[in-house]
């Protein structure tokens, strides 16, 4: 496999055209798989691969093979027919920037590269947003693309966040199983996002969790003692950064720990995103690791 290169997030930030962006990420990360996931021998001809030692004959390119002198396979991308919704959380507090992107200008990156990747593999996507209560609802389509696109455009950060109620009335209307991934910075404590998860997760949907994180909201790099302000209540506290640095850094371990044990141990796939990591790096790897998760079981 070929070291691909990746993108930084200040770069993407400037290019700002999400079909672009996403276009251009699914492209790059897909030339860094051996095959994209769910790639098989269904019906519908994808690509030619060349032939390893091992792969079925019976899937060779004969013609192909005639006019080369050298053997491919003929491989068909699976038509799973998957409903594919993304669940974007717009409250105020995924607004913050410490750096040159803010978690939702990264989140919208990701959601629009799922989507695009999604719809890649023949799935019907969808985009839900919403803060304490949903915001826009674009139901799972094999033509919605272009209308969770421009979903996306239009988010923006405002409001307080509860996941309970929107996913509730989320799952309430969805009979077929499918996938979705939540993208927020889940600034609740790990045992209300699971509740809040378990309407789906219970129904045997498959759920991702995508937490989004900005690097500063980590490691609380400020020096100069100031006021800060939650964004989504305007709660105003004076701080002195030195005093609280180690508490606040040993809290917010012990909150991400607990995200990752309690979402897993309720059927959640959990992984965590630093808005600094180059967006292609983090699904190149997140796709790895679930496509050796899928053939492994």
């Amino acid at each position: 496999m070929t070291a691909p290169s990746f993108i930084d997030p200040a770069a993407l930030a400037r290019i700002g055209d999400l079909e672009l962006v996403a276009r251009w990420v699914v492209e790059g990360f897909l030339s860094g798989l051996h095959r994209s996931p769910r790639l098989g021998f269904s019906t519908d001809f994808a690509e030619h691969r060349p032939y390893v030692p091992g792969d079925d004959i019976r899937h060779v390119d004969w013609r192909l093979y005639a006019r080369t002198e050298r053997l491919h396979l003929k491989t068909y991308e699976a038509d799973t027919n998957t409903d594919f919704t993304i669940l974007l959380d717009v409250s105020a507090s995924m607004g913050y920037a410490h750096g040159t992107i803010s978690k939702l200008a990264y989140a919208k990156f990701l959601a629009a590269t799922l989507a695009f990747f999604s719809q890649r593999q023949r799935d019907r996507v969808g985009i839900v947003t919403f803060g304490d209560d949903l915001v826009e609802v674009v139901p799972p389509s094999a033509r919605h693309l272009p209308h969770v696109l421009h979903v996306l455009e239009r988010a923006t950060a405002k409001g307080a966040s509860a996941l309970a109620r929107p996913i509730a009335q989320v799952a309430a209307t969805r009979r077929r199983r499918g996938v979705f991934v939540l993208v927020s910075d889940l600034y609740e404590p790990a045992a209300a996002v699971a509740s809040a998860l378990a309407p789906l997760t219970g129904a045997g949907h498959d759920v991702i969790v995508m937490q989004v994180l900005d690097r500063a909201e980590r490691s609380f790099p400020f020096d100069d003692a100031t006021t800060f302000r939650d964004l989504e209540s305007d709660v105003r506290m004076p701080v002195t950064p030195s005093r609280v640095r180690a508490g606040y850094v040993a809290a917010m371990g012990a909150h991400l720990a607990a995200m990752r044990a309690r979402l897993g141990s309720h059927r959640a796939d959990y992984t965590l995103i630093d808005t600094s990591e180059p967006l292609d790096r983090v699904l190149f790897e997140y796709l790895l690791r679930r496509e050796f998760l899928r053939t492994a079981t």
